[in-house]
């Protein structure tokens, strides 16, 4: 649903806009473009959860759409959204934030310097937008990434020359002056303040003049986050209170991520260079001050019992063990490539894509309980004070959605005697009959810390940014009311029966979604609330208002939720109504894989590659009680690694790109992705030439058998069950054929130069290949021997050959996977030549490998000896039913 509440209309704003008196303003009609010129805007809420001075208020716009080209934007922003909903603790606190999405018309379409753009500079500079973003170096740094609030297309670079500001870098005047939305003497900071304060300023209820055009953390009110979306593929952005992301980027969300875990949480970067080409110096010999870096082992951590200790070797959020300085830590970070290291290999701040990890999650979730510098959690209540002694009172909590927050109340302060009230958020004084002068205490608790969820380790009460714990104000909020000798005086009108507030009702909730309804409060009695599910009564009897739909055990499927109050007094009067869909529909994500070399037998789908694979994920979802198809997320993992957003490849059109898994990535611009080596999927690129003495080194190329999970993440929150494959990547690569052999053959077959290829083939009789020959068979029966010698090479992949098998002296290699041999085996002599220099790189820091057997059935017996090394399986074994010697005993 998509609901303007904020938009300039061909004559005049809406009446949402006026709400908020602004003296002196012109009308709209001469202050603002119309709707849709260039220039205008509209807010467009995209999730209301409650009052903007009590949640965490995110601003989206979009910068460099035109008008035909806002359907892009909305498309790039829904993508983002639903990947930020779908990733901790956002996941969990979504309905702790409000999201406003900020349309702007722009002149031009695009970003200004993009570095990727085929056009002369002096056109790329030329580029008009509204708020000015631009790559500053992108006209000399083809690598440029920094998407910033750029200067004015006219006049001095400050800005001095922007309407109404007679003092270099000024702000603006107000109220605006006609057309100031579009001078070209205005940089991209006074137009970005201009538009939150035209536009978005009214919605949240804040003064005009709110936000400044200082481009630091102090231009606007603390609750709130900006985030500018740029109308380009190329990957680009950057953090602080007023965030940037390239809107097109397949990566774009997990930009917009990463900038979050700066400006929001405080986080420092994890990567370890300055300038993406090279590796950063060495970090002093001195501590770090980021909460996330150090220079200590974990027993010099433990023992001062600082930063994560206690977090050290839990098994890491975004893969691998939590852990601190020394051999078996991750070392660089903060730009620097050694001498200072970061708690996880692989965490949202050190490369995109992943998780945040405890640490990060710890720090996140408290910046968000706590409205980020307010260091307090939200919690509207009864007035303080004193109170009728038959009185009802009440507290409207937060509401994680899929946690209830803890309500304890207490007769004799906060060391008084327990009420048994099931969590409720409503206290009945009438029926406790206190006395007068009797202190009641309340405690509102978010079971984060090690008892409940563990998410927050710090028992601290401190609400700072860095010291912020599970029994600080931030997760427990109490209040207290003293009981007075007066009683409650009847209204002389009946109390109005509403719903005040609830779970957002405009999207699905969740199978395992903890739901809730506000209601306004009597002061003499509390609303009752029944709940039913697809019309049948679901009794919840305790805490009314909050209804777990994980208690339910729901099959899957999808229903309709509704919440009735009604009066106790007048049961059959007046009553007010909330409906949920319920989505109970799992997500998939079924999965395509490039076609293999052979596809071995087992439980799971296990092919074959040399040097690696591409997948296509296709995200699924029932989209049940949504207007449109709203995106749906798909993640993996690797090898139990950390899980990993899939947004196709990077620089790649989506959803027609593949994520490409090599046994040593892919660069891209100096970075490595889909890396199956050391270090995980993403990697400098510079990482990937370590040796022994370097950070984290050697890189060893990723040769061997790999396990991919991969899920999907629907809009309401659902997590899909996770589907499994393995991979087994070899090193090697198949010949150019010089003759192939399809269907069948009769009689024996001699090769005695070029590449020989049975593909799809049925030879009856023996295979002999001579000196200086090669043979590749896919998919084959030999129904005879197979005998070699001195061959190039010798390849066999999903094939069978019955009869004998001996292959002596090949000079390049062999190389089996999923084949059946029925006779005996023989391999002699044969020489395996690393293909590439990836090879030579594994067979130095992996394992050296002889004759490659994987996957492979032998019937008879299997002899090996004098090969240039041990016959590897790479991770998948062979069957091997006789006797196995020489140097295929391991196998």
């Amino acid at each position: 649903m998509r609901r303007i509440i904020a938009a300039l209309a061909p004559v005049v704003l809406s009446a949402a806009v006026l709400a908020v008196p602004m003296a002196g303003v012109p009308s709209a009609s001469e202050t603002l473009p119309t709707w849709p010129e260039a220039g205008s805007a509209r807010v467009v809420p995209l999730q209301e959860t409650g009052p903007p001075g009590e949640r965490l208020n995110l601003i989206v716009m979009c910068d460099g759409y035109r008008y035909e080209e806002l359907d892009r934007c909305r498309e790039d922003v829904d993508r983002n959204q639903a990947i930020q909903w779908g990733v901790e603790p956002f996941r969990t606190y979504r309905d702790y934030i409000n999201v406003y999405l900020l349309e702007i018309v722009s002149e031009d379409s695009g970003v200004r310097r993009d570095p990727d753009e085929d056009a002369q500079a002096e056109e790329r500079d030329r580029k008009n937008t509204p708020l000015r973003l631009w790559y500053s170096d992108g006209l000399t740094n083809p690598l440029a990434r920094g998407i910033t609030y750029g200067q004015p297309l006219d006049g001095p670079a400050n800005g001095s020359g922007c309407p109404g500001h007679p003092e270099p870098g000024a702000g603006p005047e107000y109220p605006l002056a006609p057309g100031i939305l579009g001078d070209l003497r205005c940089n991209g900071h006074q137009q970005r303040a201009m538009y939150l304060n035209a536009y978005v300023a009214p919605v949240l209820g804040l003064p005009a003049g709110s936000f400044r055009p200082t481009g630091g953390a102090t231009s606007g009110p603390q609750n709130v986050q900006t985030l500018a979306i740029s109308n380009t593929f190329t990957y680009g952005g950057i953090g602080g209170r007023d965030a940037t992301a390239s809107g097109g980027s397949p990566q774009s969300p997990l930009i917009s991520l990463h900038e979050l875990g700066h400006s929001l949480g405080t986080m420092a970067d994890e990567y370890p260079y300055s300038s993406r080409t090279d590796p950063g110096p060495p970090h002093a010999d001195t501590e770090p001050g980021s909460f996330h870096h150090t220079r200590m082992t974990a027993e010099e951590m433990t023992a001062s019992q600082a930063k994560w200790w206690r977090w050290l070797g839990e098994e890491s959020e975004s893969g691998g063990r939590i852990r601190a300085a020394g051999p078996d830590g991750y070392e660089s970070g903060l730009y620097n490539g050694s001498n200072v290291w970061r708690p996880s290999e692989h965490s949202m701040m050190r490369w995109i894509g992943f998780y945040f990890d405890q640490v990060g999650r710890e720090h996140m979730v408290a910046r968000i309980t706590g409205q980020r510098d307010k260091g307090r959690m939200s919690l509207q209540h009864t007035p303080e004070g004193e109170v009728a002694r038959d009185s009802v009172l009440w507290v409207e909590t937060m509401h994680p959605r899929f946690h209830e927050l803890q309500v304890t109340w207490r007769v004799g302060g906060p060391d008084g005697d327990v009420l048994t009230t099931h969590n409720s958020r409503d206290l009945d004084l009438g029926e406790l009959d206190v006395a007068p002068g009797t202190v009641v205490h309340v405690e509102v608790r978010d079971p984060v810390g090690p008892d409940g969820i563990d998410w927050v380790r710090n028992p601290s009460t401190g609400s700072s940014a860095t010291d912020s714990g599970y029994n600080g104000p931030r997760f427990v909020q109490t209040r207290e009311w003293t009981v007075g000798r007066h009683r409650v005086v009847p209204p002389s009108e009946p109390a109005p029966v509403r719903i005040t507030d609830s779970t957002p009702a405009d999207r699905p909730v969740s199978g395992d979604e903890s739901v809730y309804v506000e209601t306004t409060h009597p002061e003499d009695r509390i609303l009752d609330v029944g709940w039913t599910l697809d019309g049948r009564e679901i009794p919840n009897p305790q805490n009314s208002r909050n209804l777990d739909l994980s208690r339910l055990e729901l099959d899957s499927g999808t229903y309709e939720l509704t919440a009735t109050v009604t009066d106790p007094a007048d049961p059959q009067g007046d009553s007010d109504t909330e409906t949920w869909t319920v989505d109970n529909v799992s997500p998939t994500a079924p999965r395509t894989l490039s076609p293999p070399l052979a596809t071995l037998d087992g439980p799971v789908e296990h092919p074959v590659y040399f040097d690696g694979w591409d997948m296509w994920l296709d995200p699924q979802d029932d989209r049940a009680g949504y207007d449109g198809e709203p995106y749906v997320v798909g993640e993996f993992r690797l090898n139990e690694d950390g899980w990993f957003n899939y947004f196709g490849f990077p620089e790649e059109p989506m959803p027609e790109s593949p994520f490409r898994f090599r046994h040593s990535g892919t660069d891209v611009k100096a970075l490595t992705y889909g890396n199956l080596g050391t270090g995980g999927l993403s990697k400098a690129t510079f990482e990937q030439h370590y040796g022994p003495d370097d950070p984290n080194g050697p890189f060893v190329p990723g040769y061997g058998t790999h396990t991919v999970e991969h899920r999907a993440v629907d809009p309401a929150g659902n997590i899909g069950d996770a589907a499994e494959y393995r991979a087994t990547v070899l090193p090697g690569e198949l010949p150019e054929c010089t003759r192939t052999i399809n269907g069948e053959h009769a009689g024996a077959l001699l090769v005695t130069s070029g590449v020989t290829c049975l593909e799809d083939a049925r030879v009856d009789g023996t295979v002999t290949v001579r000196s200086g020959a090669s043979l590749l068979v896919r998919d084959s029966v030999v129904n005879g021997g197979l005998i070699t010698d001195r061959a190039a090479s010798v390849q066999l992949f999903g094939s069978a050959i019955d009869g004998v098998t001996r292959i002596a002296e090949t000079v390049e290699g062999v190389v089996a996977a999923g084949t059946s041999f029925r006779g005996a085996v023989t391999l002699t002599g044969n020489t395996q030549v690393p293909h590439h220099e990836w090879a030579e790189r594994f067979s130095e820091y992996g394992f050296s490998y002889g004759p490659v057997l994987a996957g492979n059935t032998f019937r008879g017996r299997l002899s090996c000896t004098g090969n240039s090394a041990v016959a590897r399986d790479f991770g998948a074994p062979n069957a091997v039913r006789g006797h196995a010697g020489g140097d295929c005993a391991g196998l």
